[in-house]
């Protein structure tokens, strides 16, 4: 727009300055370029009226943005020293009323403790003896919300990795009153496992290493394998074992199995549920018992809720699984015992009886990240 200000002046003034002299400025010119140069003339006040406007307008926009943004607006780059743009600040963004009711809710759950731990029994499928049992997190304070919600919640204020360590913390003190044969699976983000709490609540807990095994579910995305494997190898090296959770939901679940060699693999409920009536699950379990085996690691089938659904997966050669029909989530009496505990010895075979109309504790569907099946 300068550049043509500039052509405009040049054209102008070796017009008028003639005319000023006495000399007729367009004489000898033909006269389509006499009418050229006129016309030039007469847009000369046009345009530096609109450059004009146009730098005014400019200069107003760039006031606003100041004002608006003012000091040290995260959204806006700052001026270095030397000219240059720098990253953004990091400043937290301000929060919404409805993230300060739940910051409240949170704070408070965190300040009072108000969560318990209720556990669900691993079988062998063969004589029914428990050889595990999967922690699930419970809350007590108003108002209701499933555990997924509470720790949804949590997350979406940038409080889940404080939370999924109280839950943690909890399980561990209640998981001291089970028997000594008995492992405690714990369900874990991985962030939670790259954070360095992990091991100091591993390290302070009752329970051996050997009797802890962290489950990974299928819905929690991985950043980094590499990263992971050698956050959890320290941990792994002391006994402490690592399941993948819900495999067979998904692609993730596959992924994570490939990548980490876990211990364990929990076989997810969609391939359970019916596997008695259909050929094409039954396949699958015999697909996933054999690489199980072949990498060196057990498959934990979950979601068993029928007689039929269990004497399948016996036969398929399954050894140990979960669900319904063996127990429900219950919560530990101080003597280690719980609902599905007392109707059941070690190798006493499995009591039909009791898994069909097992105690069950609180509602909601997971643990600290846990199975979408439970009650």
């Amino acid at each position: 727009m300068l550049s043509i200000l500039f052509i405009q002046l040049v054209s102008a003034l070796s017009v008028f300055l003639p005319f000023l002299a006495g000399i007729d400025p367009l004489g000898g010119l033909e006269t389509h370029t006499g009418v050229s140069t006129l016309v030039s003339i007469l847009l000369f006040p046009v345009v530096v009226h609109g450059t004009w406007r146009l730098m005014r307008q400019r200069q107003g926009d760039l006031l606003e943005a100041s004002l608006t943004a003012g000091p040290g607006d995260p959204s806006q780059g700052q001026e270095s020293g030397f000219g240059e743009i720098s990253r953004p600040l990091d400043v937290p963004r301000a929060q919404s009323h409805g993230e300060d009711g739940i910051a409240a809710r949170i704070d408070s759950l965190l300040v009072t403790r108000s969560l318990i731990t209720a556990f669900q029994p691993i079988c062998h499928l063969g004589t029914g003896e428990i050889v595990g049992a999967e922690a699930l997190t419970r809350f007590m304070d108003a108002p209701f919300r499933s555990p997924d919600q509470w720790f949804a919640d949590a997350e979406s204020i940038g409080r889940g990795l404080e939370l999924e360590f109280l839950a943690l913390e909890t399980a561990m003190a209640a998981a001291a009153r089970l028997p000594a044969h008995v492992y405690v699976a714990v369900n874990l983000s991985p962030s939670a496992c790259l954070d360095l709490r992990l091991r100091d609540i591993v390290k302070k807990s009752r329970l051996g290493p050997e009797r802890i095994v962290v489950e990974l579910t299928e819905r929690s995305p991985v950043a980094d394998y590499a990263r992971l494997a050698a956050a959890l190898a320290p941990l792994r090296s002391t006994g402490l074992r690592i399941a993948i959770d819900d495999v067979g939901a998904g692609f993730s679940s596959m992924r994570h199995v490939l990548r980490l060699n876990p211990e364990l693999i929990k076989l997810d409920r969609t391939i359970v549920a019916g596997i008695d009536k259909n050929a094409n699950q039954k396949a699958l379990c015999a697909a996933m018992l054999s690489f199980s085996s072949h990498i060196g690691g057990g498959l934990v089938a979950e979601g068993i809720e029928t007689n039929s659904e269990l004497a399948t997966l016996a036969e398929l050669g399954v050894n140990t699984g979960q669900g319904y029909l063996l127990g429900r989530p219950s919560v530990l009496t101080e003597d280690g015992s719980a609902s599905w505990w007392k109707n059941r010895s070690p190798a006493s075979g499995i009591d039909h009886r009791h898994h069909v109309h097992g105690g069950s504790f609180g509602a909601g569907a997971t643990s600290f990240g846990g199975d979408p099946h439970l009650p």
